[in-house]
Order: C-alpha cells, then structure tokens, then sequence
C-alpha cells in the first residue's frame, strides 16, 4: 500500500473484498512497533458487529476506499483480537497465517556510514 498516506486519514473510508463486495468502515489503523510503517486495519464489518483486522500490505486505496484482495468470507472469519489495544507479535503471526502472508520478520535496515565518530583519527 501507498506508504506516503497520513494514517489518520484512512479512518473512515470504505473497504472492499476482492470482488468488490462492501466489507465496511476502516475503524482503526495498526502500526508497525519498528518501523512506523501502517501494517493493519481494522474494519469496522455491520453495526452491531465486531472489527475485523486486515493486511495493509497487499491492499490498494483507490478513489478513497479501501480495496483488500480476499475474499469477505476469510476478512470476517480472520482472529478476534479486540481493538483500541496493542497486537503482540503473536498476534500479528496469527494474522498472517490466516491470510497465508509470510510473516517473517521485516528485513534489517543496511548499516550506514554517517561520518566521522567523534574523537577518532583520520588514517
């Protein structure tokens, strides 16, 4: 998904199955501990009904809503974890498996040369 999008700004907007059929109203967003990076979403799936958490990766916003490429089926049978609190990594790994995601650890950020480190000699 777009990674420039201000979080914030996907609550509120529809969301789609992969065929296009209302799944419902993105509640909350998820973000990633390490990176920041927005990971998942919580669909808000009926009035009386209870938030379904969705991948962000694979999922495209167009025109404004929200489209996630599964079907609404497997989006409505995916784990309960409740919303308004933190996912633990066991969480997220049950999340994955269920959407058949590879939930592999991110990979690592390449080391960097920032300069000089203070106090060290030219060679």
């Amino acid at each position: 998904m777009q990674t420039d999008i201000d979080p914030r700004n996907l609550i509120g907007r529809k969301a789609f199955d992969r065929n296009g059929t209302k799944i419902g109203t993105i509640d909350e967003i998820y973000l990633d501990d390490a990176t920041g990076v927005p990971e998942w979403a919580a669909i808000r799936t009926g009035l009386f009904s209870r938030d379904a958490f969705v991948p962000l990766e694979p999922s495209k916003l167009v025109e404004g809503t929200l489209h996630i490429p599964f079907d609404r089926s497997l989006i409505k049978d995916a784990p309960d974890f409740g919303v308004g609190r933190h996912l633990s990594p066991e969480q997220e790994l049950q999340l994955y498996h269920h959407y058949g995601l590879d939930g592999a650890a991110p990979p690592s950020f390449p080391d960097r040369d920032f300069g000089k480190i203070a106090g060290a000699e030219d060679a």
